[in-house]
C-alpha cells in the first residue's frame, strides 16, 4: 500500500463530524510507515482544510468531488474544472423555474440566496460561511466549480430527474447524501482526480485503498485497488467496493486499516 484516500462524511468523520481518536492514531501510524494520505471530499477545499491540517497532510487533496485538487498546504491549484457559464444560467433557470434550493460555489466562496433552513444546516454541517446574494444568485458571472442542491429525497429525485433530462449529458450529477445532490461538469468525479494524483505521484491503482460512503464515491472506489465501502453506505456503493467494512461510527475505517495495513 502506497496511497490511502479517505472521503470525510459520513466515512472518515463519525456523525459528530470528528475524527475518533482510534481512527486518528490508526492514521498516524500509516503516515509513519510512509504511506501517503489524502482526502478526496464533496466539501469545498476551504472546508477540508481543517482536517488536512489535523492529519498533517502534506500532499494534493481533492475538493468539490475532484473538480479542484489543491497541493495542500501550500494551496498551489494544480487542477480545476468548474461547471461551463452557458450550463450554469441553464441550470439556475431551471432552479428558479421550480423553486429548487441550489447554492453554488465561486473561487472556493459559497454563494445562496438567503439564509434559511437549508444554508443554515449546511454551514453547522460543514464551517462553510455561506454569503447570501438574493435573486442575484441566479445570474452571478464566473464558472462555479461545483452547485450543490439541497432538499428531502423525494424531492431529490425529482431534481436529479428533471436536471438529468435538460442536462444530463452536459453534467455530472450525483448524491452525496440523501438529501445533497451533487452538480459538477461531466468530465468531473473523484475517481480521475484520484488518477490524476497517482500520475503525479507515480502510485499505481493497485497500490491505492480507497474509503468511501457515497454515490459519488463510485468512481474512486472502481479505480483503487482496494475499494472499501463503510456499511452506511447505499448497497450500489457496497456492491463494488472490494472491502465493506463497520459504519462511520463504528470505527469501520480503523478496523480496516489495522487489519489490512497495519498488520
Amino acid at each position: 500500500m502506497k496511497l490511502i484516500v479517505f472521503d470525510l462524511d459520513d466515512t472518515l468523520l463519525n456523525s459528530n463530524s470528528s475524527i475518533s481518536p482510534r481512527t486518528y492514531q490508526a492514521i498516524q501510524q500509516v503516515v509513519a510507515k510512509g504511506i501517503k494520505v489524502t482526502l478526496a471530499t464533496g466539501r469545498m477545499y476551504s472546508s477540508a482544510i481543517p482536517f488536512a491540517r489535523s492529519l498533517g497532510l502534506e500532499i494534493p487533496v481533492i475538493s468539490y468531488n475532484g473538480a479542484l485538487i489543491t497541493s495542500y498546504p501550500s494551496g498551489e491549484r494544480l487542477l480545476h474544472n468548474p461547471i461551463k457559464q452557458e450550463v450554469t444560467r441553464q441550470v439556475m433557470q431551471l432552479c428558479r423555474e421550480r423553486q429548487w434550493y441550489i447554492q453554488t460555489y465561486i473561487n472556493d466562496v459559497l454563494y445562496v440566496k438567503e439564509i434559511d433552513k437549508r444554508a443554515e444546516l449546511y454551514a453547522r454541517f460543514t464551517g462553510a460561511k455561506p454569503i447570501p446574494v438574493g435573486d442575484r444568485l441566479y445570474t452571478m458571472l464566473g464558472a462555479p466549480t461545483k452547485m450543490l442542491a439541497i432538499a428531502e429525497p423525494g424531492e431529490i429525485e425529482q431534481i436529479k430527474e428533471g436536471l438529468h433530462t435538460q442536462l444530463g449529458n452536459v453534467l455530472c450529477i450525483a448524491e452525496s447524501k440523501p438529501n445533497f445532490l451533487e452538480i459538477n461538469n461531466p468530465a468531473v468525479n473523484k475517481g480521475a482526480a484520484l488518477s490524476f494524483i497517482a500520475s503525479r505521484l507515480n502510485i499505481n491503482r493497485e497500490e491505492i485503498m480507497t474509503f468511501g460512503n457515497g454515490i459519488n464515491d463510485i468512481e474512486m472506489l472502481r479505480y483503487s485497488g482496494w475499494g472499501v465501502a463503510v456499511s452506511n453506505a447505499p448497497s450500489a456503493v457496497k456492491n463494488i467496493a472490494r472491502i465493506v467494512t463497520g459504519s462511520n461510527d463504528e470505527e469501520g475505517v480503523a478496523d480496516v486499516i489495522e487489519k489490512y495495513v497495519l498488520r
